[in-house]
């Protein structure tokens, strides 16, 4: 009788992406910021505090709302920004840093002057 070949179960997009986090935390976090808009979005958060949906748009006029969309629930399933909605008619959205968003700010600040530094030499 013929063995099969063992073939190895394929991972999910899910279970790769909690294997990459457990195994590799520096790349996760990395390849989160690296997102379209992420590092941009962070910044402003992080400049101008607490910002509406509109607000961050109008700061970004090339970014598709999909895309903001996206990036914000995103940010916000990872616990780095807080989503506030207050129940008024229409519903009034706020964005900001939470605690583990802020411990990004020396990251962000370093970022900056190297980009500073590199840029408008």
């Amino acid at each position: 009788m013929l063995n099969k070949p063992k073939t190895k179960k394929v991972s999910g997009k899910k279970e790769l992406e909690r294997d990459l986090k457990i195994r590799c935390p520096m790349q996760h976090l990395l390849s989160l910021l690296n997102g379209p808009w992420t590092t941009y979005i962070l910044w402003l958060l992080r400049l101008q505090g607490p910002q509406r949906f509109g607000e961050l748009k109008k700061h970004m006029p090339t970014i598709s709302s999909k895309v903001l969309t996206e990036r914000l629930r995103l940010l916000e399933k990872e616990k780095i920004i807080d989503r506030f909605q207050e129940e008024t008619i229409p519903p009034k959205v706020t964005y900001s840093l939470t605690k583990r968003g802020k411990q990004l700010d020396k990251v962000l600040d370093e970022v900056n002057k190297l980009a500073q530094k590199w840029f408008n030499s």
